[in-house]
């Protein structure tokens, strides 16, 4: 199976308006940056977006909301963003905000064939209205269901032409899990090697899961808090 596509643009051909969207990365570390800009310019819209945060005014998901192009986010971290804030209290984006914990393992559960599973977080709060609750071990429980999607994008540091992925540090967050979790998964890299140069024992997600692979450019990686000493 050809895996390997020229560029963003022709990774997301055959995406549709309305459907959902996983994005890898965790805050601005390790996002998808050729790709979100290839939705940006694409046009599409009513997407649904599976993502650990959403960016900020000018960079990452930021850009998609300014767009409008974004109709409901499932995620656990949103303050860095205004646009967001904005189009929330005005009724105009609707939100899932899931405990970071249970996004990242309804994900991965996702990922795994696992329809759903009972976690602690949340009982007694807004997060549990209208789940079912069981006990376990005199400690109450929710059921959560695993989520998928259409695509999962993800960026990893290194990938072969088979699609096998190494990433890099903060960068692992969320990424891997979700690209087990899509049903076409999307991946840039910021190196592309042939099959084979890649040492097994370092792969964190096999080739099997990736259905396109392509090398991106002009990565920014912005930071969104710089501290220093005086």
């Amino acid at each position: 199976m050809k895996k390997v596509v020229k560029d963003a643009q022709e990774a997301i051909k055959g995406m549709c308006d309305g459907q959902t969207f996983m994005l890898g990365g965790f805050g601005l570390c390790g996002i998808p940056e050729n790709t979100i800009k290839a939705l940006v310019n694409s046009g599409l819209k009513e997407l649904i977006c599976i993502s650990n945060n959403a960016g900020v005014d000018d960079f990452g998901l930021g850009l998609l909301l300014r767009n409008h192009q974004i109709k409901k986010m499932i995620s656990s971290y949103v303050g860095e963003n205004k646009e967001f804030e904005r189009q929330l209290l005005s009724g105009e984006l609707e939100v899932d905000l899931v405990p970071q914990g249970t996004l990242a393992e309804r994900i991965r559960a996702g990922g795994a064939g696992i329809p759903a599973f009972y976690v602690p977080a949340g009982y007694g709060t807004e997060v549990g209205d209208g789940k079912e609750v069981r006990e376990f071990n005199g400690k109450m429980h929710l059921l959560e269901h695993a989520l998928t999607a259409d695509f999962a994008i993800v960026k990893a540091w290194k990938g072969d032409t088979m699609g096998n992925l190494i990433y890099r540090e903060t960068g692992n967050n969320f990424n891997q899990p979700m690209a087990m979790a899509g049903k076409i998964t999307i991946a840039e890299v910021e190196e592309l090697v042939p099959a084979g140069e890649l040492d097994p024992n370092r792969i964190h997600t096999p080739g099997i899961f990736v259905q396109r692979i392509f090398k991106g450019v002009d990565y920014e990686k912005r930071i969104e808090f710089e501290t220093v000493r005086d």
